[in-house]
């Protein structure tokens, strides 16, 4: 196996990490040592959210900075650093990320924490920290953290959650601090991801369902208080169930985009032609890109980049599964979480754009314009390549021990 791993001295630390080379095949020929559609699937999402960036822009970037390639070469940007983030977490074995999950924990909660207090403000809601000319939203790393944190907590006390109800509960009251950092930005939509997302873990690992149910109602009460508490929010559930009543007002954006929807048809008006991007909706390039998408690409775009976003998230659970299979509880509670996650954002950001969920400020994966997001998803899917490749070894090391 020593052509599929190397030995990288860190800084000189004396620890060694594994690097492997994911596209050598010499170990095993005609047997792939990575997921090959996968990762192609990824580089596709994130090319053709750039080319829709480009398109949905363009008005709103020549308003503002009189540049109308301002957010183009922004996202240039934030694709170069996925380049980056996927080459270091590409080498990074996955004992490790179970090793300091608690400490990367930690320090995403003290950042959460930090954002209330020297936090930049954007349109009403004080949710990054700025590092120079990098603007960081935690609440996209929280979501990352708490992934790597669930998937650690269920393999040292999985017993403990099928059995006890303390075991169940622990990591609810880990989730309640990270929720109430966060709803100080105020960002009830990661709230409502990480909640949906711990819920479907303690499920997929056997939760006793008096608990499960348990958790679900006070999950649902606390949503409602937190709407009825927010005047704003429920301005949101008000518009969200009949736009029209206020088409130029509360329901100014949902209504825009539905009018987006309407226009693109089957086949939509072309891309480039989109007529509600020009300053007509609000946020084209980055919450409501979906609406571009179908104005420009019509039904039949949608269909694709659903089933592209779809494939992704399904061949995240079904290596989940294939691990969990082999052992590898770790890799797959995080595959069955890093799955969840991007199936249930890419349901809220669609949903709300058709105007079937109340709008919140979820990003599309791969495809809406952000640093952070972009960032931490391309993070989260390359940690997918690397549980896959590990897996691909064990498999191959336990048939060569056969042999031998």
């Amino acid at each position: 196996m020593r052509s599929a791993e190397r030995q990288l001295n860190l800084f000189g630390s004396g620890i060694r990490w594994s690097l492997p080379n994911l596209f050598s095949q010499r170990d095993a020929p005609g047997m792939q040592l990575y997921d090959r559609s996968l990762l192609f699937a990824v580089i596709g999402l994130i090319c053709f959210g750039f080319i829709m960036v480009m398109s949905a822009s363009m008005p709103e970037a020549q308003t503002l900075t009189g540049n109308p390639f301002h957010f183009v070469w922004r996202h240039v940007a934030y694709i170069s650093g996925c380049v980056i983030i996927a080459a270091v977490v590409l080498r990074v074995e996955m004992h490790r990320w179970q090793q300091f999950s608690p400490i990367l924990l930690l320090l995403v909660a003290i950042m959460l924490a930090l954002v209330p207090i020297i936090g930049t403000t954007v349109n009403g809601a004080t949710r990054w920290l700025s590092v120079g000319p990098i603007r960081i939203q935690v609440a996209e790393l929280a979501k990352f953290a708490f992934a790597i944190y669930m998937a650690g907590y269920l393999v040292r006390r999985h017993q403990e959650v099928r059995e006890n109800a303390k075991g169940f509960y622990k990591p609810i009251a880990v989730f309640a601090v990270y929720a109430s950092l966060i709803l100080l930005q105020p960002d009830l939509g990661t709230v409502v991801v990480l909640f949906v997302g711990t819920v479907g873990l303690l499920f997929l690992a056997g939760a006793r369902l008096l608990d499960f149910f348990a958790l679900i109602l006070t999950g649902a009460v606390a949503f409602v208080g937190l709407v009825l508490i927010e005047p704003y929010r429920m301005r949101r559930i008000t518009s969200f169930r009949d736009p029209w009543q206020d088409p130029f007002g509360s329901g100014y954006q949902l209504t825009q985009s539905l009018m987006a929807y309407g226009r693109g048809d089957w086949f939509g008006q072309g891309l480039g032609n989109s007529i509600q991007k020009l300053e007509y909706l609000p946020e084209a390039h980055t919450d409501f890109i979906f609406a571009v998408i179908g104005e420009e690409l019509g039904f039949v775009g949608i269909i694709i980049v659903l089933s592209a976003l779809l494939f992704v998230a399904l061949r995240a659970i079904k290596l989940g599964n294939l691990c969990l299979l082999r052992d590898r509880a770790f890799e797959g509670y995080l595959a069955y979480s890093i799955g969840i996650w991007f199936c249930f954002q890419t349901v809220v950001n669609v949903g709300a754009s058709i105007g079937m969920l109340p709008t919140k400020g979820l990003t599309l994966p791969f495809i809406s314009y952000g640093g952070s997001s972009l960032w931490v998803m391309t993070a989260a899917a390359m940690i997918l390549i690397r549980i896959d490749h590990e897996r691909r070894l064990s498999l191959i090391q336990a048939v060569q021990g056969k042999v031998k």
